[in-house]
């Protein structure tokens, strides 16, 4: 069965502690729903933007390492489910539940299937 992540994006400058007790019930009841439909493969939220680490690729092999998120945006990542569903529609159909549960914008895309060897 393909797997989708459905991301969670936050304005710059989210403050996740400012959640309210209603928004966390129904991020909860909607992540007991997944679980009782089979679909959630794995979910987490993230710190801020603002504790991310990037690194970059530099001459000669080396990597540099940087604070904050890598690129200049007005949105970041502020967490994640993967889900595991029949087609990109189902998926979508979740995307719309985590929309309403997270307040916030919300962004899904298939895993990229790995050919066998």
């Amino acid at each position: 069965m393909p797997q989708y992540l459905v991301a969670i994006h936050h304005p710059d400058g989210y403050d996740g502690s400012q959640e309210g007790q209603e928004m966390i019930r129904d991020i909860h009841l909607l992540n007991e729903e997944m679980a009782a439909a089979g679909a959630r493969f794995f979910a987490g939220g993230l710190q801020s933007a603002p504790h991310a680490k990037s690194l970059r690729k530099q001459p000669g092999g080396k990597v540099s390492v940087t604070d904050g998120p890598y690129l200049e945006t007005k949105e970041h990542i502020g967490g994640f489910w993967i889900l595991n569903a029949a087609n990109m529609d189902e998926a979508v159909a979740w995307g719309r539940k985590a929309v309403v549960a997270c307040r916030a914008s919300v962004e899904v895309r298939e895993f990229l299937a790995m050919p066998k060897q």
